[in-house]
């Protein structure tokens, strides 16, 4: 449930967490649907053309699918990218999915430093105790500043 002082957190008891994900209008499982049925027509087209004397449209149908296809496994293994963080108790947990591989970083509540790094377009890095991480690729640039300022609050009222 979101919480009013929070834009971006969803605060459930005790605890407060962020889910930032890529905006995808069109899920993996859509995407290979519209794949079967591109499939299923340009197949049917080069088919009539081979059959019509024409054995070469098959080949050029092929290569296409091959393409569109190749372009559709890139477009889906990355719809899924996202971060979450999650401050429970006293740790902070981030998670990060990139490409099908999670990255965890778990940082102690009180030693955590969220810090803007300078530029326009930069993420947030959180750190503490020597490891480091940057979240907020999935944040609007303008609003990172807005959900640093959200895991200050989160972290300080914890």
């Amino acid at each position: 449930m979101s919480h009013p002082a929070y834009q971006f957190a969803q605060v459930s008891g005790p605890s407060v967490s962020w889910r930032l994900r890529r905006n995808c209008s069109v899920t993996p499982a859509q995407l290979l649907l519209v794949y079967l049925m591109l499939c299923a027509l340009s197949l049917t087209i080069g088919v009539f053309f081979w059959f019509q004397g024409a054995p070469f449209v098959i080949g050029f149908t092929g290569l296409e699918l091959l393409v569109v296809g190749w372009a559709f496994v890139v477009y889906a293994r990355h719809a899924t990218d996202g971060e979450w963080i999650s401050l429970q108790g006293a740790s902070l947990v981030v998670e990060r999915e990139t490409a099908g591989r999670r990255e965890r970083a778990e940082f102690e509540r009180q030693w955590v430093r969220v810090e803007p790094k300078a530029g326009e377009h930069s993420l947030i890095e959180l750190s503490g105790r020597g490891r480091k991480i940057e979240v907020g690729r999935f944040v609007r640039p303008e609003l990172r500043q807005v959900l640093a300022g959200e895991i200050r609050r989160a972290l300080r009222a914890a």
